[in-house]
């Protein structure tokens, strides 16, 4: 890795506007050999826009992504554009398939192609949850179309026979400058602060994973050149209320606002596996992957919602 970390290498990152894209993108911002190019298909909403090129593009506008491959040579693609909505996934399968599977199908082509090496973004939702947690071998079967969609992406950058790391990973949670980007923590710890009532799943289970260990895994896998299946996640198991819980004792919040709700309740029994969780050995040994605890995440949490909240 040593050797590599002198190398000037050019990412292009896909859907930057992102959860994970913006939080990649300030990562790598701190790091002097890395040349980066943005993509998203809507205008800049990271605050933090000097230091790498931004281009607006629909990743389904192909041509446009080839002349911008050509243009760029990037040496790297980390690519997390995706649809992530298990209901949006459902309700529109057929955008579903065009942006979850036949873009990365794309990509990976000319990754091949231009001997580009890439990073994937999967999921812990390629599996039913019967087993969990699971190493990288486990069987897979998904119980919804987003996770389908990620299998067969999966697949498709398998056979393409290019250099690419999948990096599967389980509900993501952290902080960005961008307010309209919510999750576990930042909903719970809204509502609780404000002294609303939650209800909350109590029986599914997850390894949450902190958003700043993601993209330093996506980071991981550049500085490497990895190829394979990852998985990147928390090392502890919670049920979605257990978290909460967690999140409220460390921020005294009160409690007794929190409420249990079965995941049949809410819809989610049978499209949403029960429980997850990753065996995280192969990615702390080949990538040098380390999780951070819950608890200290949390404290990074509140530092960073000073700065990013200002």
């Amino acid at each position: 890795m040593d050797k590599l970390m002198n190398q000037k290498n050019r990412v292009l990152l896909t859907g930057s506007n992102g959860f994970l894209g913006q939080k990649f993108t300030d990562l790598v911002l701190q790091r002097k050999n890395i040349e980066l190019c943005c993509t998203s298909n809507s205008e800049n909403r990271n605050p933090n826009n000097i230091g790498y090129e931004f281009i607006k593009l629909d990743l389904l506008d192909f041509e446009g992504l080839e002349r911008l491959i050509h243009r760029f040579q990037p040496t790297h693609i980390v690519h997390t554009a995706a649809m992530t909505s298990v209901e949006a996934c459902e309700m529109d399968p057929v955008y579903c398939q065009e942006l979850n599977v036949h873009v990365v199908s794309k990509i990976a082509a000319l990754c091949k192609q231009e001997d580009i090496h890439l990073t994937f973004l999967s999921t812990d939702f390629v599996f039913d949850g019967e087993n969990g947690p699971y190493d990288e071998l486990s069987a897979t079967n998904p119980r919804n179309a987003y996770g389908q969609s990620k299998l067969d992406a999966e697949q498709a950058v398998i056979e393409s026979g290019c250099r690419a790391t999948i990096l599967r990973t389980i509900l993501v949670y952290g902080i960005i400058a961008d307010k309209n980007r919510s999750n576990l923590v930042l909903w719970a710890k809204s509502k609780l602060e404000n002294k609303e009532a939650i209800k909350v799943v109590s029986d599914q289970w997850r390894m949450p994973t902190w958003v700043d260990d993601l993209a330093m895994a996506c980071l991981l896998s550049i500085d490497n050149n990895a190829e394979g299946i990852y998985h990147i996640s928390s090392d502890k198991m919670y049920t979605i209320l257990e978290a909460v819980e967690e999140l409220a004792d460390y921020w005294n919040f009160d409690k007794s606002l929190i409420s249990a709700i079965s995941a049949a309740e809410i819809g989610q029994a049978e499209n949403r596996p029960r429980k997850t969780g990753f065996i995280l050995d192969k990615a702390k040994k080949d990538l040098g992957f380390t999780p951070t605890p819950f608890k200290t995440t949390l404290a990074a949490i509140e530092q960073q919602f000073k700065y990013f909240r200002k």
